[in-house]
């Protein structure tokens, strides 16, 4: 089962998620795009449950602070592989600047977001990451967060850095096939990231 992991006041409905979604379905791969709460417990509770009701292996796929989920649930065994995207890495710093009255970018509709919202990021630390089950895409253009970040880092995954670019990932559909080659690849080196 592959699960897209969307970012912060987005939605599982949105442009990345369908996308990825079409091309799934279009290659007849199961795939999932929940639409998740904006409260970081609560999402991370609703993907860790998902994640085990399938009695399958799980791919992730996630996008900024999806990015971020999914590298915490990376830690899980049942999570096989991950591709994240213009990740957020430092998500309990960043997400400060959101503190407030926050869109949806998908349906415009309005949630408050907070201090404890944002602090409560740092209970899901990324201690044992395993640099084999990560493709990391990102792009030099990012105008949301440093993408140096990221590659740092994970430094020793599966990489790829295009120039220019930004937040979202033009052109991502470019790379679906990529994505998919990697998750069906098995990888025998686990390389630790402490």
């Amino acid at each position: 089962m592959i699960i897209y992991i969307h970012g912060f006041a987005s939605s599982g409905q949105a442009n990345k998620a369908s996308a990825f979604r079409q091309y799934f379905k279009s290659i007849k791969q199961p795939f999932i795009a929940p639409s998740l709460p904006y409260q970081p417990e609560l999402a991370i509770k609703t993907l860790e449950e998902l994640i085990e009701s399938y009695s399958e292996e799980i791919y992730l796929i996630g996008s900024s602070l999806g990015g971020y989920y999914s590298l915490y649930l990376s830690q899980l065994d049942k999570v096989k592989k991950i591709t994240i995207i213009n990740p957020a890495m430092t998500p309990a710093t960043t997400l400060q600047q959101a503190i407030g009255k926050t869109n949806n970018y998908f349906d415009n509709s309005y949630f408050s977001w907070n201090l404890e919202h944002a602090l409560s990021l740092n209970n899901y630390p990324l201690t044992n990451l395993t640099l084999s089950k990560i493709k990391l895409l990102l792009q030099e253009g990012d105008e949301v967060l440093d993408y140096k970040q990221a590659a740092l880092k994970l430094e020793g995954c599966t990489m790829k850095i295009e120039k220019n670019g930004n937040h979202s990932f033009q052109n991502i559909e470019h790379h679906f096939e990529s994505i998919f080659d990697f998750f069906k690849t098995t990888l025998n080196e686990e390389i630790q990231d402490n």
